[in-house]
């Protein structure tokens, strides 16, 4: 069945979750069932490059400002929540409300209320694109690091390391190795997991350990039709 675009239906979709959660998968399958149901989608993954929406820089973390990357990467989606209310697409994107960006003001060190104010600002770019948001979270963090990196090997495990272990913030909590990757992370689910609550958008929490795929994807795609009808009062 074709349904126009219209005033309710999510111009963005947003899935989001923590590595290795089925972020990107997940995208490809949106956007699939959208242009098989005759609504034109766009998949971006994480790895979409040039990046669309991300704010990328090529500098060590002590020559970004908290300050500054939030200022920045919300410039960012606010120049393409512009060009999307434009499309006709409807845009499916991995992450970057909690992935991306806003990990990186994480592992800045970033207070609370920098964080806050930088996703005020992104949710009042994307509000006019009546978008949906689908979190992806696991009861057990702990074992979700571990089996996406025994999935990934012990080259992925080393760049996550060496990544994200010498930001200023793990630096402060003197954190190493594998053990200190879980640690973060454990500590980062408890940020999102809070801000996803604070969100006034529409929105779907998935808990999606049991990898039970069938189940998830039919759940997301009958948000999307709902969202897709008109409100009755329209």
């Amino acid at each position: 069945m074709t349904r126009s675009l219209c005033k309710v239906w999510p111009k963005i979709v947003i899935v989001e979750g923590i590595m290795g959660s089925g972020k990107s998968t997940t995208v490809r399958q949106i956007a699939d069932f959208l242009n098989t149901s005759s609504v034109p989608a766009i998949g971006i993954t994480e790895g979409t490059n040039p990046h669309p929406i991300r704010f990328d820089w090529d500098e060590p973390w002590e020559a970004m400002p908290a300050t500054r990357l939030a200022t920045l990467a919300a410039a960012r989606w606010s120049d393409y929540a512009k060009a999307a209310a434009m499309q006709e697409s409807i845009t499916v994107v991995d992450g970057q409300i909690f992935h991306g960006n806003l990990t990186a003001l994480y592992l800045l060190d970033a207070d609370i209320a920098l964080i806050r104010r930088y996703l005020r600002d992104v949710i009042t770019a994307i509000k006019p694109l009546y978008p949906l948001l689908i979190y992806f979270h696991q009861d057990d963090i702990d074992q979700a690091i571990r089996t996406v990196s025994a999935q990934r090997g012990d080259a992925w495990v080393k760049y996550q390391v060496d990544w994200k272990l010498t930001s200023p913030l793990a630096k402060k909590r003197g954190l190493t190795g594998l053990e200190g990757l879980i640690a973060l992370y454990r500590e980062y689910r408890q940020l999102t997991d809070q801000l996803y609550r604070e969100f006034d958008i529409p929105k779907i929490s998935i808990e999606n350990s049991g990898r039970n795929w069938p189940t998830y994807i039919e759940t997301i795609e009958s948000a999307l039709v709902n969202a897709a009808d008109p409100a009755p009062d329209h």
